[in-house]
């Protein structure tokens, strides 16, 4: 029964968080200074055909019946149809998502990889030159603006030291080379033994993935940091010591593991972030992901395709949180 309890009050709660999301885009859907009939008709639409396609849109409806009609069409998987490029926004999501999710893998990996030994290492030179540094860098990596950072390693590594290759996901001729199975070209490269593309796509995805990663890294070392001190000061620690166990086995075995629950939730809300926060990197680097996609309907008044990214990035959000609170359970016994 309390497993029980515990899963319906889970799905509650992800049911209710959904319909609150739902409600939060429906609003910003009709706040917003579009009219969704002049951009799906242009301004030069007769009042019959606006008429005609307020109605089929359901504008004329009362609010409440809109919202309604909103979250039916959302739960069928109809986000609309795109004024960009006259294609379902749900179809449009599926065909793009693969490339923002490639990047911020990656960039979360760097994240994880990078920022978890950046944090334990300045905890564990607390006060010294090495945290200082530390802190420093993290304070940078969260201050600098991500376009002028991704210009600026453009300019360098690409133009002036040609380093990495330009723009974009592939090169130019190896663009359709290989046949979109899961959306993912490096995947896709290797399911199709294509060698070369596999590592043309690698060397295209380092600087993206690596300037969208510092960001990561600096928010990933700073909370571990900070989870370590707090870790260092317990009693437990100091039997260890006390007990003869190296330092070594001390920080990275006893310490480092009992934050390993806490560290979920930062690994997770960084990898949510580097999901929707994507945008300037992936208009810099011309990466034809999901926030390119939601930055050109946005400058085109496509305003289906702009709330069905929005509704898919937050949707990505809670199954994050969700995961990690599963995790909780498995690595934390007096969670279950």
């Amino acid at each position: 029964m309390p497993m029980l309890k515990r899963g319906l009050t889970l799905l509650v709660t992800v049911a209710a968080t959904l319909l609150g999301l739902l409600l939060v885009t429906f609003l910003i859907g009709r706040v917003v200074p579009i009219d969704p009939v002049l951009s799906a008709l242009g301004d030069r639409a007769s009042a019959e055909s606006y008429a005609q396609m307020r109605s089929q849109l359901g504008l004329d409806l009362p609010l409440w019946q809109q919202f309604i009609r909103y979250v039916g069409d959302v739960a069928q998987g109809d986000l609309g149809t795109s004024v960009l490029t006259s294609r379902p926004v749900l179809e449009d999501v599926l065909r793009v998502f693969p490339a923002t999710l490639e990047l911020a893998t990656v960039a979360a990996v760097i994240g994880a990889v990078l920022g978890i030994p950046a944090g334990v290492f300045a905890a564990t030179n607390r006060g010294r030159w090495p945290d200082h540094a530390i802190r420093l860098l993290g304070l940078i990596g969260h201050s600098l603006p991500i376009f002028w950072l991704g210009l600026m390693a453009l300019l360098l590594f690409y133009a002036r030291l040609d380093w990495v290759p330009g723009p974009g996901r592939v090169d130019v001729f190896h663009e359709g080379m290989v046949d979109a199975v899961t959306g993912i070209v490096t995947v896709d490269a290797l399911l199709a033994g294509e060698a070369d593309i596999f590592w043309n796509a690698v060397h295209h995805l380092v600087l993206p993935s690596t300037i969208l990663g510092l960001y990561s890294v600096a928010y990933i070392a700073r909370m571990t940091r900070g989870f370590m001190l707090d870790q260092l000061r317990q009693e437990y620690i100091t039997t260890a010591r006390v007990k003869g166990l190296s330092e070594a086995r001390v920080v990275w075995r006893h310490a480092l593991g009992n934050i390993a629950v806490p560290l979920i939730t930062v690994i997770a809300l960084s990898y949510a972030s580097l999901l929707e926060g994507s945008v300037l990197t992936e208009t810099v680097f011309a990466w034809p992901g999901l926030g390119l996609y939601i930055t050109n309907s946005l400058l085109s008044a496509d305003m289906n395709a702009v709330l069905g990214g929005t509704l898919v990035v937050g949707a990505v959000f809670i199954a994050l949180n969700l995961l990690s609170d599963l995790l909780y359970r498995l690595l934390d016994p007096r969670a279950r």
